[in-house]
């Protein structure tokens, strides 16, 4: 039996991959420092563990392991990692994270490895124009990132490429645009822009209004999780060494995606613009890379997606205001 270590099993991404991979009929290992917020983790062994202290990194290292997927990091969405409030946190946590895996692999016994980076390693000056804009790998450097969030990101994409070099494990690094889906943050600040716009729409009463950040024109592209899965197992099990997006190529304005959540909540609502914390002006993944190298790119609607997202998080809501309502 293949083993696999999830670390970052508590989160969102990292509870999905770890059901995926046991449908693969792996023996998995997960390890957080809590639990999955919203379902029974599916690991056969899940480890409580601070990943900033160096002997509990070498602890989930103590056997061989087929495969090594590191998705732990400090993050959330725009209100936590672009009001400059949580630079500190987010650089040293996940930074001290990164420096104790690239240790404790390189000391242990382990197939290979997986580095999840992120959009925000692209360079801003390049994202200005909501016409005219870019996010190939290449434009990546010179490095000028959105936020200190894309500078760890970047910093760590080097860290894990030169223990690649240097300690022969091979390393894949994926670069993950706006993932979203059912149980991922979607209250409390951390959440990001599809999950909030979710509990926005799904906490409003019909005939009334939902607040957004800024003008609605800035635009993102989102992939749904289960086809970021299918991106990072493509990439992780191909001989592709270059980081490669991972992320859907269909760009949508803030407000159309607002819209299309309101259109499946068959409410009547309007968007009111507030001032608050926004990022660059556009961004969306470029596939052709990933295209050419591994076969692969997304092919789900976002409709889908957000049809799934937004009926799980209007059940968290319903959920909510009946436990407040009974207390």
């Amino acid at each position: 039996m293949k083993t696999a270590l999830v670390m970052g099993a508590g989160g969102f991404i990292g509870s999905h991959l770890v059901t995926r991979l046991k449908e693969e009929g792996f023996w998995v290992r997960g390890v957080d420092r809590k639990y999955p917020e919203f379902s029974p983790t599916t690991a056969d062994e899940f480890m409580i563990a601070d990943l900033r202290l160096p002997e509990q990194v070498d602890a989930c290292f103590d056997r061989d392991i087929d495969e090594v997927y590191q998705l732990a990091a400090e993050m959330g969405g725009a209100g936590y990692i672009f009001t400059g409030e949580n630079d500190f946190d987010i650089m040293s946590n996940s930074a001290l994270i990164n420096l104790n895996t690239a240790r404790s692999a390189s000391r242990g016994s382990i197939g290979r490895l997986f580095y999840t980076s992120s959009a925000c390693v692209y360079n801003q000056d390049t994202q200005n124009d909501t016409e005219n804009y870019t996010c190939r790998e290449s434009t990546a450097y010179p490095a000028n990132p959105d936020s200190d969030y894309g500078w760890e990101k970047l910093f760590s994409e080097r860290l894990f490429q030169a223990v690649s070099r240097n300690n022969k494990i091979p390393t894949r690094i994926g670069r993950l645009h706006n993932v979203f889906g059912p149980q991922g943050s979607w209250c409390c600040g951390r959440e990001k822009a599809p999950a909030a716009i979710c509990r926005k729409v799904a906490e409003a009463v019909d005939g009334g209004e939902i607040e957004m950040w800024g003008d609605g024109k800035q635009v993102r592209s989102f992939l749904y999780v289960d086809e970021c899965l299918d991106g990072i197992l493509r990439l992780m099990r191909s001989d592709c060494e270059q980081p490669l997006n991972i992320g859907s190529d269909f760009p949508v304005s803030i407000r159309e995606l607002a819209e299309m959540v309101i259109s499946l909540s068959n409410k009547r609502l309007t968007i009111k613009a507030i001032p608050g914390p926004q990022g660059v002006r556009a961004r969306s993944s470029d596939n052709d890379l990933i295209e050419q190298q591994l076969g692969w790119r997304p092919t789900q609607p976002l409709q889908d997606g957000l049809e799934k997202t937004y009926a799980w998080i209007s059940d968290q809501v319903q959920a909510t205001m009946q436990s407040r309502a009974s207390a």
